[in-house]
């Protein structure tokens, strides 16, 4: 099958986000462009994760969370009235800290488990082209090709992170959204998977939080800092800009203050 352009702009409107009565983040508005890498920065409890599961309403699962404002893609809200949170999730996909393959399931099956559970049969012809594709996507084929039975579960951490994209990109999403997809790996593993993130941004729409300023610097293209005045307060999005800019000559002080070093 040839590859569609699936890679959507992402719209954020007035966004607030809440734990029942905590405000934990708020009024933010930024537009994500397609085919571009974003990354979010800032100190660890200033909303940039929050944030992040509120693009594909991953942040409603927790009991109490709301969020008012909008979210669009290409013009749809995706808060809007009658819109199904598991459509979005399929249509913005996301990557966790942590590596979480099925433990019970193949490599192959691990590639196929979003499709089939999303109801959708598939010829066995068509789940070997669609699993090979997927993982090609991952660069993780030629490592796995001849043992694609065995349990993802016997991967090293840095495939398993990647078998996990394969799985995420399997049901062809619009958006990729990735929760520190590096904070677990080793040198060489990270290094692999941002390699491959650059190679994603030809097809997705890819949105990072990252802790490493330098893994932002290196892979994203623009930047959002995000910041809180104290404990206790909202995070904010202080500056949103070109990567080149925020690193080398942010607008605001706290922006700079931080990637100084100087706090966080």
């Amino acid at each position: 099958m040839e590859k569609s352009d699936m890679s959507k702009r992402i719209d954020i409107n007035d966004l607030n986000i809440f734990y029942g009565a905590f405000h934990a983040v708020k009024d933010v508005t930024m537009a994500i462009e397609p085919k571009t890498v974003t990354a979010f920065i800032g100190p660890s409890g200033c909303g940039k994760s929050t944030f992040l599961r509120t693009l594909n309403r991953m942040h409603e699962v927790i009991p109490g969370a709301r969020v008012e404002g909008e979210v669009s893609i290409d013009g749809r809200n995706l808060y809007g009235r009658g819109v199904d949170p598991v459509d979005v999730r399929r249509e913005v996909g996301m990557v966790f800290q942590r590596p979480n393959p099925f433990p019970t399931m193949s490599i192959k099956e691990n590639v196929l488990a979003g499709v089939r559970l999303n109801s959708k049969r598939l010829s066995s012809g068509a789940a070997d082209e669609l699993a090979e594709r997927s993982l090609r996507g991952a660069n993780l084929w030629n490592e796995v090709k001849d043992r694609l039975d065995k349990p993802g579960s016997s991967l090293s951490g840095g495939q398993q992170q990647r078998l996990c994209i394969a799985r995420a990109i399997a049901v062809q999403p619009q958006v990729l959204l990735m929760d520190e997809p590096c904070s677990a790996l080793d040198p060489i593993s990270t290094l692999a998977i941002e390699d491959l993130i650059n190679e994603l941004k030809s097809d997705y729409t890819v949105v990072i939080v990252t802790h490493n300023m330098q893994q932002a610097a290196r892979v994203s293209d623009r930047t959002g800092f995000f910041n809180l005045e104290a404990t206790g307060q909202p995070g904010q999005l202080v500056e949103f800009d070109d990567t080149q800019r925020i690193f080398n000559n942010p607008a605001q002080q706290a922006t700079e203050d931080y990637i100084s070093g100087r706090f966080g």
